[in-house]
């Protein structure tokens, strides 16, 4: 008779998991969407929106140093998300029972482990640490994108407004 019972709820148990599995996914995706909208300007080229129109502050100085950095521009979380839910659909299809269960489990945490170093790789973005000695004796340091070419000794101006300050020629 328990057999019976559990027969029966079993396509009830598969649809719940079912609508899970697309919750997750639209999850993962709406907070890869959104977390997108979040990143943050780190080119002196680039203009969003809302600062065009707007004045900016100038001032004139020399460059006094350019270091080479990495911009981590940070995760949204998306890799790890998209990976695990793609590891435990894979997982799950594998073997039966509890079987399947710890596939999906194993499956979701190596998925999310992968996603997570896909995405930690694609957030990273050359950039420059530009020491800038300002006309009245003042030292100033603005890390930005390496999208321009910089050397010691650049007759430059710093440009700060409401989207910060950027370096350029």
């Amino acid at each position: 008779m328990e057999s019976h019972q559990a027969n029966r709820n079993a396509p009830k148990l598969a649809s719940r998991g079912r609508g899970l599995v697309a919750a997750v996914v639209v999850t993962a995706l709406s907070a890869g969407l959104l977390g997108g909208c979040a990143a943050p300007r780190t080119s002196a080229s680039v203009y969003d929106a809302n600062t065009v129109g707007r004045e900016q502050t100038v001032r004139m100085g020399t460059l006094e140093s350019v270091r080479p950095v990495t911009i981590d521009k940070g995760q949204t979380g998306i890799g790890t998300a998209g990976g695990a839910v793609v590891g435990g659909i894979a997982g799950s299809s594998v073997g039966g029972g509890k079987g399947s269960v710890l596939a999906a489990i194993g499956g979701a945490i190596v998925g999310g482990l992968a996603g997570q170093a896909i995405e930690g790789k694609g957030s990273a973005q050359n950039g420059l640490e530009l020491t800038v000695k300002l006309d009245n004796g003042d030292l100033r340091v603005i890390v930005q994108a390496a999208d321009e070419s910089f050397a010691p000794g650049d007759r430059v101006r710093l440009l700060s407004g409401a989207g910060g300050t950027r370096v350029t020629h």
